[in-house]
């Protein structure tokens, strides 16, 4: 018996991260196939030929379109794609915990929308493309303020969470309806196109300077709930438990709600709404690690970034012309959630 109790530590440990070294490198070998996959095709030998001539700064051998190509379109498309999943997919697992609830998304407080309008009203405007972005960036972060005081206001500390997921639905359908006049109003042979395609999800308009509208948002998002992770798995047992272990469920909520927000919000800034990402990884990845938040967290984020990348090289290499990801992440996404709820029983909390 004291053999078996001894050996079954060590192999859970070995199992454990056997699973996080194999997620830490999908993500590498995902990135190393999106650099071939375009128009123009590049190997990967190529690539790191290329990258070797740009470090030592030897004289090129190549076409500069090829330098163009890979250094101004691809790896900051890849890279991008890479951040917008993770947050998507982080914000998803962070506000089922925080909820309960496993239908949560990251649009569920009105972010989505709220974004949304923000680009549309940038487009119809007329705005610059970063003025579209900041535009879409302050909307969804008012949207879910406005969420956020209408459950306070109304709930009374009353149903508190009800009354907050309800109070996002009426913001997020208000929005929605905004977003709606908008395209009513919009010129139907200028701004509308525009408008529409934006709203279904691209990251064909990506560029370098976007992964900074990006990356400081996720890192800032990020940090607090890898912090505060753990705390997430006390939420399961119910407020009064939390409370009783000497967990501020009040506090912890608005830096869950904060964190997720920031992160929502501007990926939708940059690359336009795209659902189902935030809904299914986080179902996914606790198939494969649990429901424990120390690990799921981390999951999440590995293959929302995976995931997300893979759906964008289908949407520019599966046709002549680009598909809109927020169609391929609903027509996947769809699917397999209907699939996951069918055969997965594993519990979520």
């Amino acid at each position: 018996m004291e053999k078996v109790a001894l050996y079954k530590p060590k192999k859970t440990f070995i199992k454990r991260y056997s699973k996080i070294i194999i997620l830490l490198i999908i993500p590498i070998i995902a990135f190393a196939i999106s650099l071939s996959i375009g128009r123009y095709s590049i190997s990967f030998k190529e690539f790191i030929e290329i990258l070797i001539s740009k470090i030592t700064q030897k004289q090129a051998s190549y076409p500069e379109v090829v330098d163009t190509i890979i250094f101004q379109v691809r790896i900051p498309r890849i890279i991008a794609a890479m951040i917008i999943g993770a947050a998507l997919s982080a914000s998803g697992a962070s506000y089922q915990g925080m909820f309960k609830n496993p239908m949560v998304s990251p649009d569920i407080l009105g972010a989505s929308a709220g974004a949304g309008f923000g680009a549309a009203f940038g487009i119809l405007m007329s705005f610059s493309v970063i003025g579209i972005q900041i535009s879409a960036f302050l909307f969804g972060l008012l949207a879910v303020l406005l969420t956020y005081i209408i459950s306070v206001k109304v709930g009374k500390n009353s149903n508190a969470i009800f009354i907050l997921i309800l109070a996002g639905m009426l913001v997020g359908t208000l929005f929605q309806s905004f977003i709606s006049l908008t395209k009513y109003v919009a010129d139907p042979y200028d701004k509308l196109p525009a408008i529409t395609f934006w709203l279904m999800g691209s990251l064909s308009s990506v560029s370098r300077r976007d992964i900074l509208v990006l990356l400081i948002p996720f890192v800032v998002g990020i940090v607090p709930l890898f912090f505060v992770r753990w705390k997430l798995n006390v939420l399961s047992f119910g407020d009064e438990e939390a409370r009783a272990l000497g967990i501020d469920t009040k506090k912890l909520r608005i830096i869950v709600i904060i964190c997720s927000t920031l992160m929502t919000a501007s990926a939708v800034s940059v690359c336009g709404m795209i659902g189902w990402v935030g809904l299914v990884v986080p179902h996914f990845s606790r198939m494969i690690v649990g429901p424990d938040y120390r690990y799921l967290l981390p999951t999440s984020m590995l293959i929302g970034s995976t995931y997300l990348l893979m759906v964008d090289n289908i949407a520019r290499g599966v046709a002549s012309i680009e598909i809109p990801l927020g169609i391929l992440t609903s027509i996947i996404g769809a699917p397999f959630f209907i699939y996951l709820l069918l055969n997965a029983r594993k519990g979520w909390s």
